[in-house]
């Protein structure tokens, strides 16, 4: 049983070092649908004025429905297109890596959008500063986790990737409480990790992996 399930997974990580240059090619055009994406949501949200812990949670989960919907249409098609299975066995080592901060992500923001809409009789600014200041930052610290945890079965730069949101949460929760408009800065803070840094690591993707493809 042992030397099955070893077996197994030393296939699994042969698969993926053989594979890492179509990892590479399949994750460009992801990052960079995804970053315009989060960075639509962010600019349309700041035009409407989306400034209340309430609805700014649930305009970015309903973001993250549809970057999560688009990413899987993606990767479905280029797996029709390589005629390969889309849930291989690399591809469930990969969600498994990424699923736990993201559903900790998920559970967390759902606690809190109970807790601020029966939070009337708490100071009018602690919602906004729990759904619009700590929890974008929680949610670019957990994401930036498991894109590291996913990054050991993907391309060497996801991890580095990872780090930036991990890092950049981390050094913004230490900076305190900015002196701007909640909706300014909670926007501002997801069209930048969610949208400018996955486009930007897409275009590195497309660009590395075109050189490799030349060399």
């Amino acid at each position: 049983m042992n030397a099955d399930w070893a077996s197994q997974n030393l296939q699994t990580i042969r698969t993926l070092m053989e594979r890492s240059a179509l990892y590479r090619r399949a994750l460009a055009p992801i990052m960079l649908t995804v970053g315009c994406i989060g960075l639509a949501s962010a600019l349309l949200a700041y035009q409407l004025e989306v400034n209340e812990p309430v609805p700014f949670i649930l305009w970015w989960l309903v973001t993250a429905l549809i970057s999560c919907a688009t990413a899987l249409f993606l990767v479905r098609k280029q797996s029709i297109a390589a005629r390969e299975p889309v849930w291989s066995p690399p591809a469930r080592r990969v969600v498994q890596a990424a699923a736990p901060p993201l559903a900790a992500g998920l559970f967390v923001s759902l606690v809190l959008l109970i807790m601020i809409s029966d939070m009337s009789e708490e100071p009018p600014n602690m919602g906004r500063i729990i759904g619009m200041i700590w929890l974008p930052l929680g949610w670019v610290i957990l994401y930036g986790c498991a894109i590291h945890a996913a990054g050991f079965f993907l391309p060497r730069g996801m991890k580095i990737f990872g780090w930036a949101f991990i890092l950049g949460g981390c050094l913004l929760f230490a900076g305190g409480f900015p002196k701007l408009p909640p909706g300014m800065y909670a926007h501002g803070i997801m069209g930048f990790f969610f949208g400018l840094l996955h486009q930007a690591y897409g275009i590195y993707l497309y660009l590395t992996e075109k050189k490799e493809t030349s060399a």
